[in-house]
């Protein structure tokens, strides 16, 4: 049985339909980051007082809560857009699940894709727990990363659904190879510091809550020194990139990516000068979001798997017709 056309994207999704389905995840994937940094930041943490619940009396965001009501539908309206994004989540596997791009299931997809939906019920239940510990800056941290790895999942699921299943054709030497996977730790190490550094400071979620029992100043130094860290990995990389004749692609992320590393620089000196404004602080986790993403597509773009192409698209009907036009031509000599 046929599906109808409008389904036709979901439950017969073509590899262009699976690519924008996995693209659709990496954006609620960064969506839950930034709508979570606008909660915090916004001193809504605690809006919602209770969990699944507003509040023991009510399921939205009615009623007292000793809170103003911004706070609270600030708070709400973060729970309103995670349901959403489970909805996306669940659609990305349904596709996964139903994508035959050469007439069999791609497990590897399916299982990533199959993260999607498991990890925001996880972000759910970590959210809960840190309504109920009253923000607690060790859970808020784990929070953050889980949306983190989250992240690198929904990439992973980007990169793999557009390649094919063989093993891959390195397009650089191994140290430059492990240069980029350096690249990526060192931006996981940055932004674990960075949770440490909103956990200690004066935006930690709400007025009275617990903070991490340091000194501003020196987690905040020890987060720039990172931050030059990964300048001088990205630079070196760059070197490598260029002796080593990368593609083209390659050297742009390259680029794109150190360049996101300056201005990241650039708004995380300005913020710490102008004592945390919490705009210009919500500026820079997007920042960290998109070196995040950029860094994770780095170590995909040297090596190659072949292409998984649209059976309908003109580069899959010339390659399918090739071998027939050079028969005919057998043929006719």
């Amino acid at each position: 049985m046929r599906s109808p056309a409008w389904a036709a994207p979901l439950l017969a999704p073509s590899p262009a339909a699976m690519r924008r389905w996995a693209l659709a995840g990496v954006v609620v994937s960064a969506l839950i980051i930034l709508t979570g940094a606008a909660v915090r930041l916004s001193q809504s943490g605690l809006g919602c007082p209770d969990w699944p619940a507003c509040t023991a009396h009510s399921i939205g965001a009615a009623g007292a809560t000793g809170d103003s009501l911004i706070h609270r539908w600030v708070e709400f309206g973060n729970r309103l857009v995670t349901v959403a994004i489970f909805v996306v989540a669940t659609g990305v596997f349904i596709a996964a699940w139903r994508f035959r791009p050469s007439g069999g299931r791609r497990r590897d997809l399916v299982w990533l894709a199959a993260v999607q939906p498991a990890a925001i019920v996880l972000q759910a239940i970590l959210g809960g727990l840190v309504v109920l510990t009253k923000l607690n800056p060790a859970m808020v941290s784990a929070h953050f990363m889980a949306s983190v790895a989250l992240i690198a999942a929904t990439v992973a699921l980007y990169v793999r659904c557009q390649e094919g299943a063989g093993q891959p054709a390195p397009f650089v030497p191994r140290v430059v190879r492990l240069a980029a996977v350096g690249i990526v730790g060192t931006v996981a190490l940055m932004m674990t510091a960075g949770t440490v550094v909103t956990g200690t400071g004066p935006l930690a979620g709400a007025r009275d809550v617990a903070r991490y029992h340091l000194p501003l100043a020196g987690v905040t130094q020890l987060h720039a020194d990172i931050g030059w860290l990964l300048a001088g990995l990205m630079v070196a990389l760059l070197l490598g990139l260029r002796l080593t004749a990368a593609p083209r692609r390659a050297v742009r992320l390259g680029w794109l990516l150190l360049a996101l590393i300056g201005l990241q620089g650039v708004v995380g000196y300005t913020q710490y000068f102008t004592h945390l404004p919490a705009g210009l602080v919500w500026c820079h986790v997007a920042g960290s979001v998109a070196i995040w993403i950029t860094a994770l597509l780095l170590p995909y773009a040297l090596r190659d798997r072949g292409r998984v192409t649209d059976p309908l698209s003109p580069a899959a009907a010339l390659a399918q017709a090739a071998p027939e036009r050079a028969a005919a031509v057998a043929d006719a000599g």
